[in-house]
């Protein structure tokens, strides 16, 4: 019987064909991060049991454009950029367990097929999409400074259809990046029951980075639009109201969390 190696599927003799390595993974990027007020029904019903809605603010949302480059501890995907380079966008509500408030990714769109893996081992809900952000350069001929006056745009698409824009204007240094993205990750981990309804596993998990370093975070003027789809659900994350944009690039290492609660 041949034993078969690899973290993740496919596994083989070998394991190099495994879709994504074995953690820690290792990210650098540039966040446009957008954070405004809906309905905190719409929140509530994107909380599965156990979770429950913040108690402070609890129809704050976040929405998050991130240009990435990420590898491994081997760093050999940096050499070979179609393993290291990918866009996401991911939408971010407050949720409680056990009395704690965490960060919960409720939506998320990315576009390379390892990104989904990662989410799968994550919790993360993790669906193709095209995503763009306007990029910073040290030589600003063709790209705005991070700085007073610089100006971003970023769009987000799935199945052809576009799903949000914001243009962000930075205006002044900020001492946060925003606050809904700020805790620990709630997300449960579910796999569907082969046989019939229900799930053969669920686990809720908690997750972070296990290291973090960061650039000035900037804030500024910020427009959002969201627009309705046919097969996707962030309109229903209606803007009520604005609270502010920020801009600011970031270094994060992943390398695990732990079990809240088996839910099967």
């Amino acid at each position: 019987m041949t034993q078969m190696n690899g973290f993740f599927f496919p596994r083989t003799a070998t394991g190099q064909a495994s879709l994504i390595p074995s953690p820690p993974w290792f990210y650098s990027g540039d966040l446009l991060t957008v954070e405004y007020r809906t309905d905190p029904a719409r929140v509530a019903e994107l909380l599965p049991a156990p979770l429950t809605l913040a108690a402070e603010d609890p129809g704050a949302v976040a929405l998050i454009w991130a240009d990435w480059q990420s590898c491994s501890s081997s760093r050999e995907e940096l050499l070979d950029p179609v393993r290291s380079q990918y866009k996401e966008t991911f939408v971010v509500v407050r949720c409680t367990f056990e009395g704690r408030t965490y960060s919960r990714c409720v939506y998320i769109w990315v576009d390379k097929d390892f990104a989904i893996a990662r989410g799968m081992h994550q919790g993360y809900p993790k669906k193709l999409g095209s995503m763009w952000q306007t990029r910073p350069h040290a030589f600003p001929h063709a790209s705005p400074v991070i700085g007073p006056g610089g100006m971003f745009g970023a769009t987000l698409a799935a199945g052809d259809r576009r799903l949000a824009d914001a243009v962000l204007t930075l205006r002044e240094e900020s001492e946060t990046n925003g606050f809904v993205n700020g805790h620990k990750m709630a997300h449960h981990r579910v796999y569907p029951n082969m046989a019939g309804p229900g799930d053969a596993y669920a686990e809720l998990i908690e997750s972070g980075g296990a290291e973090f370093a960061g650039g000035q975070s900037w804030s500024g003027d910020v427009e959002l639009n969201l627009y309705d789809s046919p097969t996707e659900e962030l309109s229903r994350l209606s803007v009520d109201e604005v609270i502010g944009g920020y801009y600011r690039q970031v270094g994060v290492v992943w390398n695990g969390g732990r079990s809240l609660a088996t839910l099967t």
